[in-house]
């Protein structure tokens, strides 16, 4: 999940101009750490905690499937099994394979799926605050998910604060 990003051309533009607007003794920076926010903040925490609780039985169904698979290997690995056992163990070993395969890829669908719809709220949120940050505190750029940022530059305590309101 990223905020809003107005592209990569925009800010090229931007960096190229902040030399001159950096050598004004007014120019404010700020930086945002997405993925600390979506870890952090309250409402994301409890977005996660309401995923887990809902996909929950899901993946106890999966985990009940991999015991299975697990018998059954225990069962085709003995070497004195009947040849008929043999081939039941496998044809139920191949069938529980790709059961498992697709409801696993189906559920990692539907998890991302609810998860990005429930973490738009938060993302929105998010992008409200610190658009007022920036007005309130004038700030003439507020980076999000650099490679470094001076620590004085982050914002992102101020943009959790404000979420866990």
């Amino acid at each position: 999940m990223r905020f809003a990003f107005a592209g990569a051309g925009l800010l090229v533009a931007a960096l190229a101009a902040l030399p001159s607007v950096a050598s004004a003794a007014d120019f404010k920076l700020g930086y945002i750490n997405t993925e600390r926010i979506f870890r952090e903040a309250a409402p994301a925490v409890a977005i996660q905690k309401k995923l887990e609780k809902e996909f929950a039985p899901r993946r106890d169904e999966l985990k009940k499937m991999e015991a299975r698979a697990k018998e059954l290997e225990t069962q085709l690995s003995r070497s004195n099994l009947p040849v008929d056992d043999r081939k039941k163990y496998d044809r139920e070993y191949a069938s529980l394979d790709r059961d498992y395969r697709a409801r696993a890829r189906e559920m990692a669908e539907d998890y991302n799926q609810r998860r990005n719809e429930e973490f738009a709220s938060v993302q929105e949120r998010a992008n409200r605050i610190v658009k007022q940050i920036a007005e309130k505190d004038q700030y003439d750029l507020i980076l999000q998910d650099s490679v470094y940022v001076n620590p004085k530059y982050d914002l992102t305590s101020r943009i959790l604060k404000e979420l866990d309101k």
